[in-house]
């Protein structure tokens, strides 16, 4: 089969096609025929294994959102049926509950091989079927981008209606999250650098956006935005250079979900606003198999699709990556198998 690998040593450049035997599902496993794979920065991280030993062994096949088809069953399955298009899981070994070491750190795309292939056996357990409305690029998004706005907007940020969210961006999570809370009934805020972005965005049910670039001082405009009081939740990608902001945009008792650390990963900020206010500063790893499957039946009924900024083909994974690195994708950037 046809595969990508990274080989040899941990650079960009070590990423190469690849052939590969065609796998076997195992006792337990079905083979999945890949139709469509998703990029997230995660992939721009892994090749050069910046994540430490927890990237994983090398040969690795990269990329962790993907979807295909079961075309085959191990010893002792008979679900998902022959047929049913579906998403491996990211986190494989999380199917519900709090979160724990064992069931967050195995994950495809690094340390476990991930989903630029033609064939891969999994877990019956560890994939779940994709709702019916999307077609395969769009179902390819969700593992990652889709269940990690999930997890900020729903699981752990109960957006209710009227609630007021902030979202930072419109990579693909960002725009999943604006996504989630506008089905919930939320007003939503969207910042980004780009004048023409926050006007998709807007036509996208937002209610008003900001230009962070031009006004980056933006947490006393959101806050005011959202009554004088802040917002109730904060989806927060950016990280070392926005959380400051961001803990003025948020109200007192409101919750800020760290998602990304897109302008870097160490914080120099006041802590006292964030005791003295109430805040909840919740990290978000992704989701659970639980998860997932309410968010592909809230995606089913709202009749939701996800936004695809560019589908490459199955050669082209390089070029695909540095677009995704440039910055100026909207939405989602994938690849088709």
């Amino acid at each position: 089969m046809h595969a990508w690998q990274i080989v040899d040593d941990w650079k960009r450049e070590n990423l190469k096609r690849v052939e590969l035997p065609n796998p076997d599902p195992g006792r337990g496993q079905v083979l999945l025929e890949m139709r469509a794979a998703a990029l997230n920065y995660r992939d721009l991280i892994v090749p050069l294994r910046g994540y430490g030993r927890k990237t994983g062994t090398l040969p690795l096949i990269p990329v962790s959102d993907g979807v295909g088809v079961v075309v085959a069953h191990g010893e002792g399955v008979s679900a998902p049926a022959i047929g049913t298009r579906v998403c491996p899981l990211f986190m494989p070994r999380w199917q519900g509950g709090e979160a724990t070491g064992a069931k967050i750190d195995a994950t495809l795309g690094g340390p476990l091989d991930g989903v630029m292939r033609e064939f891969m056996a999994v877990d019956a357990n560890a994939v779940h079927a994709v709702p019916e409305h999307l077609d395969d690029t769009q179902a390819a998004t969700l593992p990652v981008a889709a269940l990690t706005a999930w997890s900020a907007v729903v699981t752990h940020g109960q957006v209710r209606p009227g609630a007021r969210v902030l979202v930072q961006g419109t990579g693909g999570v960002s725009l999943f999250a604006l996504q989630f809370a506008r089905a919930a009934g939320a007003r939503v805020f969207v910042l980004s650098g780009d004048d023409a972005k926050l006007a998709r965005a807007i036509d996208m049910g937002a209610e008003a956006g900001l230009n962070y670039r031009q006004t980056p001082a933006w947490g006393s405009e959101v806050k005011a935005w959202a009554g004088g009081d802040g917002v109730d939740l904060v989806v927060e990608v950016g990280g070392e250079k926005t959380l400051g902001e961001s803990l003025r945009a948020v109200r007192v008792g409101g919750e800020i979900a760290l998602i990304g650390v897109l302008s870097g990963g160490r914080f120099d900020i006041p802590l006292g606003p964030v005791v003295t206010r109430h805040v909840r500063l919740q990290g978000i790893t992704v989701g659970h198999r639980d998860g997932f499957a309410a968010m592909c039946a809230a995606i089913g009924e709202h009749r939701l699709v996800p936004t695809v900024d560019r589908v490459f083909p199955f050669d082209a994974l390089h070029e695909a990556l540095d677009h995704l690195a440039a910055g100026r994708h909207f939405g989602k950037v994938c690849v088709s198998l």
